[in-house]
C-alpha cells in the first residue's frame, strides 16, 4: 500500500500510548489510521484524526522487562502483564521474523480470539498488513494479555451451515459493561455450549460466518455485530499463518466460532428498516471525514472483503455504517 508520508510516523508515535483506556476500552488509534490510509486519506486527515482520537488515551505504562526463562504463555488472560508482553514481543521480533513468530504464537492465541471483544486478533492484522514492528509487538501483546478463555474449542459436530444454529441461540442476560465480559457469561451457558457443539468446521466456514456477520450488521447496525464483521476480516488476513497443518487451522476456526456464537448471544440483534445503498465512493468520502473509529474500520474491513470474496452484501453492510 502507498501510504500517505504521514501515517508511519504516527505510528511510530503510537507507542506512546496505553493498549486501553477509561475502564477497558480498546485503543483503535492505530488500527483506524491504518484503515483511513487504504481507504484514500491524506496527511491532513490523518492527523486530525489522530489529534482528535488521541485525547482520550493515556500514556503507555513504564516498561517491564519479560522474564529471562519464563514460558511466553505463561501470563495469558493477565491484563496488568501488557508491559511485559511488550518487552517480550519486541525481543521476539527482534531476533525472529514476524512470519516465523506468528506461525509460533497463533494458534495458541486464537484459543483466546475473543480477547477485548475480538480487539486483539484485530489490530494484530491490521499490524501484520502495516508491516510495523512494533505496532504489531504492541498488538501481540495486547492479544495475549486480553487472551480470553471460553472453554474448549475441541469438536466435531455434523451440521456445515452455522447459520440453522445461530437460529437456535438465544440472548444471554448479563449485567457486565463490557461486550467480552458478557460473551463469557453466554460461553458457559449450556444452550449456548451445546449448540456450538454441533458445528462441523470446513474450508467454508470462515467465508460463511463473514457473510452472516455482514448480513446481520446490515439489517441491524448493532454494535457488537460490527465487530463480528471486523474480526471476520481479520481472521483471513491472518489465516495464511495458520495453514502450516490442517488440525491447526480446524481448530483456530472452532474458537472463532464458539466465540462469534457468544458474540451473538450477546448482540441483542433487531432489524432496522433498510439503509439506503450508497455508492462506494460516496461511502469511502464519508468514512474518511469521520471521526468515529469504528465506522472507519468497518467500511473498510467491508471494502477489502468484497474485494476478496464479492457480492453485495458488503457495500450494503458499509451503507448502513454511514446512514
Amino acid at each position: 500500500m502507498s501510504a500517505p508520508t504521514a501515517w508511519v510516523a504516527l505510528l511510530d508515535a503510537g507507542a506512546g500510548h496505553d493498549a486501553e483506556y477509561a475502564g477497558g476500552l480498546s485503543n483503535h488509534r492505530p488500527m483506524a489510521l491504518l484503515a483511513l490510509a487504504r481507504l484514500g486519506a491524506n496527511d491532513s486527515q490523518l492527523r486530525n484524526f489522530d489529534a482528535s482520537y488521541s485525547r482520550r488515551l493515556r500514556p503507555a505504562p513504564p516498561a517491564v522487562a519479560w522474564p529471562v526463562g519464563d514460558a511466553w504463555a505463561s501470563r495469558l488472560g493477565q491484563p496488568e502483564a501488557w508491559p511485559l508482553y511488550r518487552d517480550l514481543f519486541v525481543q521476539w521480533l527482534d531476533n525472529e521474523a514476524a512470519g516465523d513468530v506468528l506461525r509460533q504464537v497463533l494458534p495458541t492465541l486464537m484459543q483466546g480470539c475473543g480477547a477485548a471483544a475480538f480487539h486483539g486478533l484485530i489490530r494484530t492484522a491490521y499490524a501484520v498488513q502495516a508491516a510495523h514492528r512494533q505496532e504489531l509487538a504492541d498488538a501481540l501483546a495486547y492479544w495475549a494479555c486480553r487472551w480470553l478463555d471460553l472453554g474448549s474449542s475441541d469438536f466435531h459436530g455434523t451440521e456445515a451451515d452455522p447459520e440453522r444454529l445461530l437460529r437456535q441461540l438465544r440472548i444471554t442476560p448479563s449485567d457486565a459493561s463490557l461486550i467480552f465480559q458478557r460473551m463469557q457469561v453466554a460461553a458457559a451457558h449450556t444452550r449456548c455450549q451445546a449448540t456450538v457443539f454441533q458445528l462441523k468446521v470446513g474450508p467454508k466456514t470462515l467465508n460463511r460466518l463473514a457473510t452472516l456477520a455482514a448480513r446481520a450488521y446490515a439489517a441491524s447496525g448493532n454494535f457488537t455485530a460490527l465487530h463480528l464483521v471486523t474480526s471476520a476480516h481479520a481472521l483471513r488476513v491472518l489465516q495464511p499463518w495458520l495453514m502450516d497443518e490442517p488440525p491447526v487451522l480446524d481448530r483456530a476456526f472452532c474458537a472463532y466460532w464458539r466465540a462469534f456464537a457468544a458474540a451473538v448471544c450477546v448482540a441483542g440483534l433487531r432489524v432496522l428498516p433498510p439503509a439506503p445503498l450508497r455508492p462506494w465512493p460516496a461511502i469511502v468520502a464519508q468514512a474518511v471525514s469521520s471521526d468515529d473509529d469504528h465506522v472507519i474500520k468497518l467500511v473498510d474491513s467491508c471494502r477489502e472483503q468484497e474485494r476478496a470474496l464479492g457480492g453485495a452484501i458488503w457495500r450494503q453492510a458499509a451503507s448502513r455504517a454511514i446512514a
